[in-house]
């Protein structure tokens, strides 16, 4: 059963699997009940059929928005109303598409999930093992690393050794209608829409002032939820008396003032972090022992691997020491582990630290006012 969205990925990952032997059917998943200008559900749908048929494959249809709504959009906005930056692609993944999806399947007598993913996945006789994609560019490990072992065990990412310039030729040379359509961006649920008008939907927004760390205010923000970590631009305080002409960042949230604190250089002290605490993990291939170990970590999307060392605080939390200071590591984000193009597994980012050194250099105080999201 492939997961057809009605994009290019899904259809060549469906042909793929048609011409390796395998009985493929389609499901293409309803995830969001509303219905405007900024949703493509019904196209998206329209070009899945498509597919289907000069494939010569069945396609069924599942609505999934309840429970994307409870799991996956409720999580979201809790989130957020508390000031961390969530990854709703994540646990789109592990509670939709590889949870209630893969359970949908089973029912329908599929022995195989398969999706257009740009990622690896070796089944071993130890189980699933989740890697990187051979086009580093398109690779989505990142988003896959919370899926559960068992539901990767019965995985296929057909995808996962071509470059995206060939799975569009592939399809061109299929006659598969959808060959140059346009990649999707931006959160599934969202689209294309003004993400704050989108969030203050949702959210009361609660203004407050915005700060530098020495306290002196420029200006006043819309609430803490509409800003992260690293944020350039939006802010509407632009060229201030006695300062810099150079663009201002977001820095760090204070919640306890209903602070935004904000610093004019992207490589600010407070925007650097060499350590910092994960939980809720996921562990696809737990390390042995309890005490460091070296591997590498991403800390967003499309980051390069950043070196690390990592120890275990408890059977739910993690220690994780950087090799270099890394710039906005934010909570409510993923850390996700690799040992070269195996993913280990990942949690969700739940503390950070700014340098020590660099805030004390910079005559700061090391303490709760400066550290990142108020953790």
């Amino acid at each position: 059963m492939v997961g057809m969205s009605g994009g290019v990925d899904s259809a060549v990952a469906a042909l793929l699997l048609l011409r390796a032997g395998f009985v493929v059917h389609g499901l293409h998943m309803t995830n969001w009940d509303e219905q405007d200008a900024y949703c493509t559900a019904a196209a998206d749908y329209q070009d899945a059929r498509r597919v289907c048929e000069i494939l010569g494959i069945p396609l069924h249809r599942a609505d999934f928005a309840e429970a994307y709504r409870e799991r996956v959009f409720g999580h979201f906005l809790r989130e957020y109303a508390a000031g961390r930056t969530p990854n709703p692609d994540v646990l789109c993944n592990r509670e939709i598409k590889f949870g209630v999806c893969l359970d949908h399947l089973l029912r329908l007598g599929g022995s195989w999930i398969a999706t257009g993913h740009y990622a690896g996945v070796k089944h071993l006789h130890t189980g699933a093992q989740l890697r990187k994609a051979a086009d580093q560019s398109k690779d989505q490990s990142y988003f896959l690393h919370a899926v559960t072992r068992a539901a990767l065990g019965r995985t296929l990412f057909p995808l996962g050794n071509l470059q995206k310039s060939e799975v569009r030729r592939l399809a061109h040379e299929a006659g598969l209608p959808v060959h140059d359509k346009p990649d999707s961006t931006g959160i599934c649920f969202i689209g294309e829409r003004p993400f704050r008008e989108f969030l203050g939907r949702y959210l009361r927004p609660e203004p407050g002032s915005i700060l530098t760390p020495e306290g002196r205010r420029l200006g006043e923000h819309r609430g803490l939820p509409f800003y992260t970590l690293g944020q350039r631009g939006g802010l509407g305080i632009g060229g201030r008396s006695g300062a810099a002409a150079a663009p201002w960042f977001v820095a760090a949230k204070d919640p306890d003032r209903n602070a935004l604190i904000v610093v004019q250089s992207p490589d600010h002290p407070l925007l650097l972090c060499d350590r910092f605490e994960a939980a809720q993990l996921n562990w696809l291939a737990e390390p042995a022992g309890s005490g460091w170990f070296d591997c590498a970590v991403k800390t967003r999307y499309r980051q390069r691997d950043l070196p690390c060392r990592v120890r275990r605080l408890d059977e739910a939390r993690v220690e994780v020491a950087l090799a270099q200071p890394a710039r906005a590591v934010t909570p409510g984000q993923y850390a996700v582990f690799y040992s070269g193009d195996v993913c280990l597994g990942g949690g969700v980012i739940e503390t950070t630290r700014p340098r020590r050194e660099a805030l004390e250099d910079c005559g700061f105080t090391y303490n709760r006012a400066f550290t990142a999201e108020g953790s």
